[in-house]
């Protein structure tokens, strides 16, 4: 997501100048934030299946936010990092306008995933009223369109005087306030907490369920059928669990260090602590796509679909390199050694 604490510690440790390792893991997340996502939506839309299940309608959205951290984040982090661009405030306010609006777009993505899988499981027969197709496509966009109004503030206003020097650093422009009182605590922890309740519902709702078939308290016939849904709905929200958990372990730490920085200014914090913090926060964007290829049975087949396919255009292209096709290997013992041991 954005880097705003990678930019206000970054400073501390190395002004205006440029750290090869962190360049580094920042181009390495960048990479497998866009490759691992553009892999979820390349799924969700060619699966004729997947594209009419609610829930990735969000899930998508989510991926585009990480797209995007990678793709358009990382790049102006790594940018204002080195002061760039200097003597131009407003494509500078606009940069760091672009990482807080990313950021706030993950946060309500997962915010609305919790919502859909609230109303999919606690109010099953007003769930294709309150969430059909266009109104989702109409929840996602306000998401987006709130995400870019709170994001867009400080170019509104509410930042700091440029420093004399002209450079765009995100310590020196972005009000303290503003990241601490009203982005962390009221954008950031509202939400959170919010997505903690539902998902604390929907696991209470669900065990329920599984002891209400347990004691037989509907017949036999429904009772296998409504097993087979709660187990498939546990594992969609364990899953998406997952995806807030790891969300707020990434992020916490840096806005964590962030208070820390703005109520007591002449505490010590180890450069050591704040890199880790950096990294971690940015590699949200790609843990995401893995989680999504363990904990979700159509994206884990998907995947090893590809890795199949890639492994068969390698053998092939390996044999036909050696002059060993077609005579001697079949096309057949290629798709054998596609994947092992299957």
């Amino acid at each position: 997501m954005c880097s705003w604490g990678a930019l206000r510690a970054w400073n501390i440790t190395s002004p205006g100048g440029v750290n090869i390792p962190y360049f580094l893991s920042e181009s390495v997340t960048a990479l497998f934030s866009i490759v691992g996502n553009l892999f979820i939506c390349t799924i969700i839309l060619r699966n004729r299946k997947l594209r009419t299940v609610i829930t990735n309608y969000f899930l998508v959205s989510l991926a585009m936010a990480d797209i995007l951290v990678g793709a358009v984040a990382i790049p102006c982090a790594l940018s204002t990092d080195m002061g760039l661009p200097r003597h131009r405030p407003q494509l500078c306010l606009l940069m760091l306008c672009t990482l807080l609006v990313l950021t706030q777009a993950s946060v309500f993505g997962l915010l609305a995933i919790a919502v859909e899988r609230y109303i999919s499981i606690l109010k099953p027969f007003q769930y294709k009223s309150w969430l059909s197709p266009r109104n989702s496509l109409l929840v996602i966009l306000a998401c987006w369109a709130l995400a870019v109004v709170i994001g867009l503030f400080p170019a509104m206003g509410w930042h700091d005087p440029l420093p004399a020097n002209g450079e765009c650093l995100f310590n020196s422009i972005i009000n303290d306030t503003y990241m601490v009182y009203f982005n962390f605590m009221t954008c950031m922890l509202v939400p959170l907490s919010v997505m903690m309740v539902l998902y604390g519902r929907i696991f209470l709702e669900v065990r329920r369920q599984i002891r209400k078939v347990a004691e037989g308290e509907v017949d036999i016939s429904a009772r296998q059928r409504r097993r087979i849904v709660v187990r498939k709905e546990m594992q969609t929200a364990t899953s998406l669990f997952i995806i807030l958990f790891f969300f707020a372990v990434c992020w916490l730490p840096v806005h964590i260090l962030n208070t820390v920085m703005l109520l007591c200014p002449t505490c010590y914090i180890p450069s050591q602590l704040i890199m880790t913090a950096i990294i971690l926060s940015h590699a949200n964007s790609a843990i995401n796509p893995v989680i999504y290829v363990f904990r979700v049975r159509s994206f884990r087949k998907a995947f090893e679909r590809a890795f199949s396919c890639i492994w068969y255009s390698t053998a092939v292209s390996v044999f036909s390199t050696s002059g060993m096709m077609p005579s001697t290997v079949s096309e057949m013992q290629l798709r054998n050694l596609s994947l092992p041991g299957k």
